[in-house]
C-alpha cells in the first residue's frame, strides 16, 4: 500500500466510487435487513456528538445526561420509567450483558440458559464467551417457544430464560406472559429480546393491535433488549439494554481507576456518545404519534405484501404478526428463488426454521417497491 497523503477531493472521489458498490436502503432493494435509513435529524446529531465518549462519562456530562434520559424514555415505553441501563452497540452486546448479569447474580458453578430455538445467534456467542451451557427449547406449531419444553429444560443450574418479542426470522412474539409466570414461580431471571419488537409492539398496541404484554408490565421480566437503530430510526450503532434494578448492573461492574468514574458495567470501554445523543434526538422528535405512524405504515405494507403473495400462489409460513413476511414458492426451493431475485437486484434473506424467503418491511420500503418486487417475482 502506498501510504501517501491525498487531497480532500481525491479521497472523497475514491470513496464515492467505493460507495457505488453498496446497496442503499432508499433504493427499496434491501428487503432482508432489520436496519433502515436513519432519520436526517438523527444523522445530524450523531455527527455533532461524534467525539463524545461515554466510556469516560465524567468528561461528557451533558451526553451522559442524554443517555440517562434515553433509558428513562425507553423504560416508560416498556412500562417502568425507573429501569437502569445503557445505550450500547446493538442487540448482540445487549443480550451478552443480560446473560452476564444473570450469571453473575446467580453465581452458580455450572450455569445454564434456556433460549427458544428461534433465538438470535447472539445467545450462542454469549454462551461461548461466558461459559454458559445453552439449552434450546422447542417451538410449537406456531413457531413460538413451547412453554412445556422450557419447563422440561429447567434445572437447579438455570440462571436465565429468554423469550423473544419479534423473532429474527419470522417476526413472532413468544408467549412472554406465560414465561413471566414460570420465571416468577421458579425464581429465575427472564430476559426478553425485543431488539426488533421493542420499537414496534408498544405503538401497535396503542394503534389498537391485540398483542400481549412483553415488558416490565409483567413482574417476571428482569431485562429487555431494544434496538433504536431498527424501527427507532436511529443511526447504527444504537442498541439498548435495560434492567429492572441497579443490582444487575452492579453485578458486572469492574473497577476503572484511571477514568472519571471508577466503575464500569458495559462490555466495551470506549463507547460512542453519538449514539445516545442521536437516539435522544429522534425519540424527542418523533414522539409517540410519530412512531405510531411509522409502525402503522410498515404494517400496512406488510399486509399488502402478504395479500399479494397469497393471490399469486405463494405460501406464507405464518400470518405476519410484526413486519416480517416469510414465504415459499410451489415451484422452487427458497435458496434458488432468493438467487433468482438477487439476479434481478433484490436483496432478500432465507430463514432457517422453516426454510423460506424472508422479507423485512422496514420504513424504507414503500408500496411501489413491493409492487415492483411482485412484478419481478411473478416472472421468475
Amino acid at each position: 500500500m502506498d501510504f501517501k497523503g491525498l487531497s480532500r477531493d481525491k479521497v472523497l472521489k475514491l470513496l464515492k466510487k467505493v460507495k457505488e458498490e453498496d446497496l442503499t436502503y432508499d433504493s427499496g432493494r434491501i428487503l432482508g435487513s432489520m436496519c433502515t435509513s436513519p432519520h436526517p435529524i438523527a444523522k445530524e446529531v450523531f455527527c455533532e456528538f461524534i467525539e463524545s465518549n461515554l466510556g469516560d462519562p465524567g468528561l461528557f456530562k451533558g451526553t451522559r445526561a442524554l443517555e440517562n434520559d434515553v433509558i428513562k424514555m425507553i423504560g416508560e415505553l416498556l412500562g417502568d420509567p425507573n429501569v437502569v441501563g445503557h445505550v450500547v452497540t446493538g442487540g448482540t452486546e445487549a443480550n451478552l450483558m443480560a446473560m452476564r448479569a444473570a450469571r453473575n447474580i446467580k453465581g452458580l458453578v455450572k450455569p445454564e440458559i434456556i433460549v427458544p430455538k428461534s433465538a438470535h445467534f447472539s445467545f450462542k456467542k454469549a454462551a461461548e464467551i461466558l461459559r454458559l451451557n445453552l439449552k434450546e427449547a422447542a417451538l410449537g406449531p406456531d413457531y413460538r417457544v413451547d412453554i412445556d419444553s422450557v419447563g422440561e429444560l429447567l434445572s437447579s443450574n438455570t440462571v436465565a430464560i429468554v423469550g423473544i418479542a419479534g423473532t429474527t426470522e419470522l417476526g413472532l412474539v413468544d408467549p412472554i406472559p406465560e414465561l413471566s409466570r414460570l420465571c416468577e414461580d421458579e425464581g429465575v431471571y427472564l430476559h426478553v429480546d425485543a431488539a426488533l419488537g421493542g420499537f414496534i409492539i408498544p405503538f401497535l398496541k396503542e394503534a389498537g393491535y391485540d398483542i400481549p404484554d412483553f415488558d416490565f408490565r409483567l413482574n417476571g421480566v428482569t431485562s429487555v433488549t431494544i434496538d433504536p437503530h431498527k424501527m427507532g430510526l436511529a443511526p447504527i450503532p444504537s442498541g439498548c439494554i435495560v434492567f429492572r434494578g441497579r443490582e444487575y448492573l452492579d453485578s458486572m461492574s469492574i473497577e476503572t481507576p484511571y477514568l472519571t468514574e471508577k466503575q464500569q458495567s458495559t462490555i466495551v470501554g470506549t463507547r460512542s456518545g453519538a449514539s445516545a445523543a442521536a437516539t435522544w434526538a429522534i425519540m424527542k422528535y418523533m414522539g409517540r404519534e410519530g412512531y405510531i405512524r411509522v409502525v402503522k405504515d410498515s404494517m400496512e405494507i406488510t399486509h399488502f405484501l402478504a395479500r399479494e403473495l397469497k393471490r399469486c400462489g405463494f405460501e406464507l409460513v405464518t400470518e405476519p404478526q410484526l413486519n416480517i413476511v416469510a414465504f415459499n414458492s410451489p415451484d422452487m426451493p427458497p435458496e434458488a428463488l432468493a438467487h433468482q431475485l438477487g439476479l434481478k437486484g433484490w436483496s432478500v434473506s432465507i430463514s432457517s426454521y422453516p426454510p423460506a424467503v424472508r422479507i423485512v418491511l422496514m420504513p424504507h420500503i414503500k408500496r411501489e417497491h413491493i409492487e415492483a418486487f411482485m412484478e419481478d417475482l411473478t416472472r421468475i
